[in-house]
């Protein structure tokens, strides 16, 4: 997954006309002096990466109240606790996540933005865009956010960040504040000194200050896990429910598991989880995902997606977007990021999904579409974070921070402000239950895709190159990344336009009490939610299915033998083996493509006969026939079972 990061390092890239430009609006913030830079390398397989971007100046200098100064002058640096940058880092900031070793010997200035980047969104821009309340929840409220490692100085930074915009303090002192590990204690601490940590300690600065500059009333409890390895973030969450917290919201995510961890099920606490910043099936990569990210596709979770936000003169709300920023050139990713969505390719979509009145045309058939809401993510119209923490690229101070990592506490936030949970054990049900009652209660974000763009991403505007409809083919023009009317899976049921869509719905009852129909699982062996009755008059909920009817291909991967003999010149299609798993008998057919340029634009070519095989429930191991050749390249493997959704994996071919 290295690919993800990488690709957003070509930002310095302009020219071309494109299709948005006659409803593109300015931003606060400059596209055009600005690249985007990943809080977090890429996750390695077991483990998962946080999901915030942050914008860097193309030229610090130019930027007002910033101080720069020559890492080996710099010491240890001005905030409590900040690290000096590693000495082999690159030497221009904003270069791209990728930056994160150069040649031997060159140092990194320390750039230090003294006040927030201008246009930047402060806490009073969020409320006020989304119609919230800054008042005291009707009950008290505790916030959990899960993140790996320790930021050492993030109750200084809470601090130097409420002064700035005049919120009441939030404090160990005060109990406001508490930082616990993995375990639920005070201590030991993980380990906060490394490159890798100090990423986290950005994502963990957005997450703590986001989500107290939306609920200024909450307690925050801050859970550090030991890495982010998997287990041990999952090990958090636990934790965190443990504690009786009312919300949790975690902003990273990574690949599927083959069955849902119990520590996502927690009836009665809203569990956000961001949807991802790569696209639909993160389209946005070397390696695309070819299914939602987890934990935002656990049916027992809220999934939070991303948009772009444009505030009014008055800064109130005035219009929305899916955000995609990404494009293409020369067959190189470029660009800022895109929106994360798509079908779970291991879960059912639970009941009020299947029960919207457009779900037929969502294009997930049975499987949980992701997400449920969305927040502005995009980091052209990013928040206001304070860290002094250095980052890996030798900033430290304000940054404008996007990506879903700031939407999933937004969101937890907002659930936070109306009272939590409500009796309701998965308050994701709400949602769908008030966008059918009362659509008022949200923006309807009715323009845009996070599919995948063939042409050259604008950076003077920070758009996409593509019309919605080109990147919507993606999907077949699916509602699954092509926002419309009502649900669509970028966007969610919309964004908030106050707190009555996390409140039970006033009209026929809506579940104030009873948690409804418990979510559609797969036959993957998850922990169900428990049986809490029925829905009341009005609800959208419906009985959930026992097991998901389409088939469902997963576990698809290539063979040892295929992967040797891929490596060397001249492999064939006949030396492409693979394994998959079905979780029921089904027709499968079986394709395999190759990057190309047609045109001047990529596309994927089928280059060999399509294969049939007619496979029983479980696991099977296949190769395809055939004498053409796999000359060096692209190439992309798909799996669709009859009824079904497609599945793919790519690889290389040397």
């Amino acid at each position: 997954m290295l690919g993800l990061f990488l690709a957003l390092g070509a930002l310095l890239v302009s020219g071309a006309s494109f299709a948005h430009s006659a409803t593109a609006r300015a931003l606060p913030i400059s596209p055009s002096e600005y690249g985007v830079s990943a809080l977090c390398s890429a996750p390695a397989p077991g483990y998962s990466g946080c999901l915030g971007l942050r914008l860097v100046a193309d030229d610090p200098s130019a930027v007002p109240n910033t101080r720069i100064r020559p890492a080996a002058a710099d010491g240890a640096g001005a905030g409590a606790g900040a690290v000096s940058p590693p000495s082999d880092a690159e030497g221009v900031p904003g270069s791209g996540p990728e930056s994160e070793a150069g040649s031997e010997g060159q140092s990194l200035s320390t750039v230090e933005y003294t006040e927030p980047i201008h246009g930047s969104l402060s806490p009073a821009n969020i409320l006020s865009a989304y119609g919230l309340s800054s008042t005291t929840p009707p009950t008290p409220q505790t916030i959990a956010l899960v993140d790996a490692y320790d930021d050492a100085t993030i109750e200084h930074d809470l601090d130097v960040f409420d002064k700035q915009f005049g919120l009441p303090a939030c404090t160990t002192a005060n109990g406001c504040f508490r930082k616990l590990n993995q375990n639920g204690k005070t201590s030991p601490l993980p380990a906060s000194s490394g490159e890798k940590e100090r990423g986290w300690a950005q994502e963990i600065a957005t997450d703590v200050e986001v989500a107290h500059g939306v609920c200024q009333a909450c307690q925050i409890v801050l859970i550090e896990t030991n890495s982010n390895s998997n287990s041990s973030l999952y090990a958090g969450e636990q934790t965190a429910a443990a504690l009786g917290v009312n919300e949790i919201s975690n902003s990273w995510g990574g690949q599927e598991p083959n069955a849902d961890n119990a520590a996502f099920n927690h009836p009665g606490i809203v569990i956000t989880a961001s949807s991802g910043d790569f696209g639909y099936l993160d389209w946005f990569s070397e390696e695309p995902a070819q299914a939602a990210n987890y934990p935002a596709s656990s049916p027992h979770v809220v999934s939070v997606g991303g948009t772009r936000l444009t505030l009014s003169a008055a800064k109130t709300w005035e219009s929305e977007t899916v955000w995609n920023d990404g494009g293409q050139s020369n067959g190189k990713l470029e660009g800022a990021g895109a929106g994360g969505g798509g079908c779970s390719g291991r879960f059912a979509a639970p009941a009020w999904q299947l029960a919207l009145p457009n779900w037929s045309s969502v294009g997930c058939t049975t499987t949980r579409a992701v997400a449920d809401i969305s927040a502005d993510g995009d980091p052209y119209s990013g928040v206001a974070v304070y860290d002094s923490t250095e980052s890996p690229h030798g900033e430290k101070g304000w940054a404008a921070i996007g990506g879903t990592s700031v939407a999933s506490p937004i969101i937890a936030a907002a659930f936070a402000l109306a009272g939590g949970s409500q009796g309701v054990a998965y308050p994701a049900r709400l949602l769908y239950e008030n966008l059918q009652q009362d659509p008022a209660s949200l923006h309807d974000i009715v323009s845009g895709s996070n599919g995948e763009c063939l042409k050259k991403f604008h950076k003077n505007s920070g758009l996409s190159g593509c019309t919605s409809t080109e990147e919507a083919q993606t999907c077949s023009v699916q509602a699954i990344c092509l926002a419309g009317v009502g649900y669509d899976g970028p966007s969610g049921v919309g964004t908030p336009n106050g707190l009555t869509a996390f409140q039970p719905p006033t009209s026929g009852g809506g579940g104030g009490g009873g948690g409804g129909s418990e979510p559609a699982v797969s036959t993957a062996p998850v922990v169900s939610p428990p049986a809490t009755g029925t829905s009341s008059p009005g609800s959208v909920s419906a009985p959930a299915p026992s097991a998901p009817s389409a088939p469902i291909v997963s576990a698809l991967s290539l063979t040892r033998s295929a992967m040797a003999a891929l490596n060397h010149p001249r492999a064939k299609v006949s030396k492409v083996g693979f394994a998959f798993t079905l979780n029921t008998a089904a027709r499968v057919r079986v394709t395999i493509a190759k990057r190309v340029r047609v045109h001047g634009r990529l596309k994927w070519k089928t280059i060999s006969t399509p294969l049939t095989i007619v496979a029983t429930r479980g696991s099977h191991t296949r190769r395809l026939s055939g004498r053409a050749a796999l000359p060096p390249g692209r190439y992309r493997l798909t799996l669709t079972p009859e009824r079904g959704t497609a599945r793919s994996i790519a690889f290389q071919s040397s």
